[in-house]
């Protein structure tokens, strides 16, 4: 991958095409679809091989604003909500909710959308339900970006899931004694960074609160990282990346390793200047990063 070139311009760039396109994408509407019983809200743009965007955690389907102007240029995209994400209205709730359970509803998705083949980019859990269903319908993923994916079931009993587990579970804890502000910025400040929720503006915080029965469904779940079989993973032939961020917690990079180590015809990045939102802490070398994946794979 080549290094960024002219820095100073390509971050005032940035900016400016930032602004653009995260305007650009609070004025387009979602269109609803049923899938599996569920509501999915999603935007879609542009022509050509489609792309399909999943967000994290705490994001929605405007978590790629930032990005969509750049995207839409060369493909056709769909940026969708999760189950349980912002604005779906969803509160039918599994115990054991899942990425398997969100795989399921992407493949309900693009037979629904009748996208044939697609790309996809994926942001942690959205990273881990683009991997799980790729590994079920590799006949139907062009290529694989990988943000992170909490593949954590991968590192029981050691000191990274340990101390992951920790905060999660107080997380957990605050989501039952229906505290949900508390619960957001204790997983934010785990994830990110001590006092990170309080460092954020108020728009940023209201976006993360809109997602926060999304975070409360895996919380409590029984089973919030599945295994994912490393056999199938070693027998991958889907071209892909990983993308880890520089400054990410240590069970991530971990993570991120071990895939890149089995995984067949995969790329292994570090992003510099970021932590586990990759896309939003280092826009320009994200996105010069993919761009440059999926036109190799054209």
């Amino acid at each position: 991958m080549k290094n960024l070139r002219h820095a100073s311009f390509g971050l005032l760039f940035s900016i400016i095409l930032g602004c653009f396109t995260a305007i650009q994408s609070q004025t387009q509407a979602p269109v609803k679809v049923r899938v599996n019983g569920a509501e999915l809200s999603y935007v879609e743009g542009g022509r050509g091989e489609t792309l399909i965007l999943l967000h994290g955690g705490t994001g929605d389907y405007r978590s790629w604003a930032a990005h969509w102007d750049a995207f839409i240029r060369e493909y056709h995209v769909v940026s969708y909500s999760r189950r349980y994400n912002y604005p779906n209205t969803n509160t039918k709730v599994p115990k054991n909710y899942s990425a398997i359970n969100e795989a399921d509803d992407l493949a309900a998705l693009i037979d629904e959308l009748k996208l044939g083949r697609v790309h996809l980019v994926g942001a942690s859990y959205g990273a881990l339900t683009a991997l799980m269903f790729a590994l079920e319908h590799p006949k139907k993923v062009r290529s694989l970006v990988l943000v992170e994916p909490p593949l954590h079931s991968w590192m029981k009993g050691t000191d990274e899931y340990k101390k992951f587990m920790e905060f999660w579970e107080q997380s957990a804890e605050a989501f039952r004694r229906g505290d949900q502000q508390k619960a957001i910025r204790i997983f934010a400040g785990g994830l990110f960074g001590p006092g990170y929720l309080e460092k954020q503006t108020p728009a940023t915080v209201a976006a993360m609160m809109q997602n926060a029965f999304a975070l409360q469904v895996l919380a409590l779940s029984t089973n919030p990282f599945p295994d994912v079989s490393k056999e199938k993973v070693m027998k991958s032939e889907i071209p892909t990346i990983i993308l880890t961020g520089g400054n990410t917690i240590k069970i991530h990079r971990a993570v991120d390793d071990d895939l890149a180590r089995i995984m067949p015809n995969t790329h292994h990045f570090i992003v510099p200047n970021s932590g586990h939102a990759v896309a939003r802490d280092n826009p320009e070398q994200f996105r010069t990063t993919v761009m440059e994946f999926l036109r190799s794979k054209k």
